[in-house]
């Protein structure tokens, strides 16, 4: 690090958990955002802030006059932008010395192969199951951790899959791709505008964890908010045996 990038990461420095060596290890990491809405939008400020060297931002969407209440990492004058862009311009005002990627489309298998095979960490903070099983399928074919969050309404849940132990579960464990998914979404139920910051800052908390090896993950824990009534509950996670996705070997 120059002396420059020793003043900027002295916070994280101090923290004798962290270190010089803890946020070298950031500043060479990279970090696979999928989604640069509400969840994304509060994550991925914290990954630029911190000097995750190399994050990559996956959206087809552009800013709408509607995500604004939520989305704080877009601006009224990016209305009508692609999120990427939004997201990469908010973040390089933040940090300009990372190298930030965007991927303005919808991913699927094919393209997920390639973008979460050169991640050292991925963060799902989409808003649809057929994606969030996607990511889910990458990560496991290459033994990647996955930071799993969800926001709706009042209700938000953040957990770890850390693929690279062979006897974690998977996310198919927690939701098989097999069972209807619910008809969910923030257009049509809503959502608290803090709830998805509270659960995207967990996201990129949990993601630098995994970057430095610090700390305990949510690794095999489902931790769940109502912030109606602020209160926090745990819920142990295991391996579901016949998965449809990782019923076999990791």
């Amino acid at each position: 690090m120059n002396d420059d990038q020793l003043l900027r990461y002295s916070r994280h420095i101090l923290l004798d958990e962290l270190g010089i060596e803890g946020q070298e290890r950031l500043l060479a990491g990279h970090a696979l955002v999928i989604g640069a809405g509400g969840l994304g939008a509060a994550a991925l400020p914290y990954l630029a802030s911190a000097g995750v060297g190399t994050i990559t931002i996956v959206d087809d969407d552009d800013v709408d006059l509607t995500n604004l209440q939520r989305q704080i990492l877009h601006t009224t004058a990016n209305v009508g932008r692609p999120k990427v862009e939004s997201a990469r311009e908010g973040m390089l005002r933040i940090n300009p010395d990372i190298d930030i990627r965007m991927v303005p489309m919808r991913v699927g298998d094919a393209e997920l192969d390639g973008l979460v095979a050169q991640a050292d960490v991925v963060l799902d903070c989409c808003d649809n199951f057929a994606t969030r099983h996607a990511v889910n399928r990458a990560c496991l074919r290459h033994r990647k951790p996955l930071v799993s969050g969800a926001a709706l309404r009042f209700d938000g849940q953040v957990t770890v899959f850390d693929l690279r132990n062979p006897d974690a579960p998977c996310y198919a464990c927690l939701f098989p791709p097999s069972e209807p998914a619910p008809e969910a979404a923030c257009a049509t139920m809503g959502v608290f505008a803090p709830l998805v910051g509270m659960i995207g800052t967990v996201q990129a908390a949990e993601a630098l964890k995994l970057l430095t090896d610090v700390g305990e993950t949510l690794a095999g824990r489902l931790l769940m908010v109502d912030a109606m009534s602020m209160e926090w509950t745990t819920m142990r996670l295991v391996r579901t045996p016949g998965c449809e996705v990782c019923g076999g070997d990791h």
